[in-house]
């Protein structure tokens, strides 16, 4: 285990994705490999990659589509790592047991070990977000995994939107919160709403990194999934993957509309020097805050 304030190199892989899992594998693989010749340390797919966005319909048969952990997947993502000396953050469909699957990220480390598993705390219903027809809660809490490299914590698309899962990862020791994502525009929105829901997204996540003063790395699928002609609108994801500093500002971000792999380098002696100056994890009431646990302090 390397020291923890050493700097380390993630990188972030944003890509397509098919119905075919096999090519989708594959190309992810490559892109594996193709980040960790550029220096990357700690590589991170977008949310579900193995497959297109799923969950856009409520249909029992792509229960099919989950495997085991560990299984198929994580054998060959654990195998690459290995090959490649990095760690690797893969959002999966967990099968748990027959009638019980989870949205669920496995942390795999260059020894070819498994480290362990994230599985997504906060679930989505929305129109062609329709994921807790699939997803049972993530019951593992808010974990942190210590990579050869540094200390990460993992959140998992909506789970981007609360601070608490963040800050709960960031005082585990996080160094850097990746948040795997499959995000996009409903076709139909998107002229009227799309730059705002845009904005609110990357401003809310740049947040969390100020309010904990942590890296914070987001990846997201691109494409259009869908097809309008069988009415079918889909969903335009939007890209845009991004790393930002523990004081917000963007280290780097990929395009809206093509598949991209950014590569990082994180220092966490810029943690240190942000939270010393903006000490906020000090000036915390922890004993103020039981009304955060009530679903609603009105009637």
């Amino acid at each position: 285990m390397s020291q923890m304030s050493d700097k380390f190199v993630i990188g972030l892989i944003q890509m397509k994705s098919s119905k075919d899992a096999a090519d989708n594998l594959a190309r992810a693989v490559e892109k594996i490999r193709e980040a960790a010749k550029r220096g990357a340390q700690i590589v991170c797919m977008d949310e579900l990659f193995h497959g297109e966005y799923f969950c856009r319909t409520e249909n029992a048969e792509l229960f099919n589509l989950a495997e085991n952990f560990p299984g198929p997947t994580t054998d060959v993502l654990t195998k690459v790592a290995r090959e490649n000396k990095v760690a690797i953050v893969a959002s999966l469909f967990e099968r748990r047991a027959a009638g019980l699957y989870h949205n669920t990220c496995a942390v795999s480390d260059p020894d070819g070990g498994f480290l362990g598993k994230y599985r997504k705390m906060h679930i989505p219903d929305d129109p062609l977000y329709y994921e807790k027809f699939y997803f049972t809660p993530g019951d593992l809490g808010f974990p942190t995994f210590d990579t050869q490299f540094g200390r990460i914590g993992v959140q998992i698309c909506w789970d981007q939107w609360y601070p608490e899962g963040s800050r709960a990862v960031a005082l585990g020791g996080a160094q850097v919160i990746f948040y795997p994502t499959s995000i996009g525009w409903h076709p139909a929105e998107k002229a009227e709403f799309g730059a705002a829901q845009l904005d609110a997204w990357k401003t809310i996540q740049r947040g969390h990194a100020i309010a904990n003063g942590v890296y914070v790395a987001v990846v997201n699928r691109v494409g259009y999934e869908g097809n309008a002609a069988a009415g079918d609108a889909g969903l335009e994801f939007w890209g845009n993957s991004f790393v930002a500093d523990p004081f917000g500002q963007m280290v780097a971000e990929a395009a809206q509309d093509k598949e991209e792999i950014l590569v990082v380098e994180c220092d966490p002696a810029k943690s240190e020097d942000t939270r010393r100056n903006w000490p906020f994890l000090r000036d915390r009431r922890v004993d103020a805050y039981e009304p955060i646990l009530s679903r609603w302090l009105g009637k």
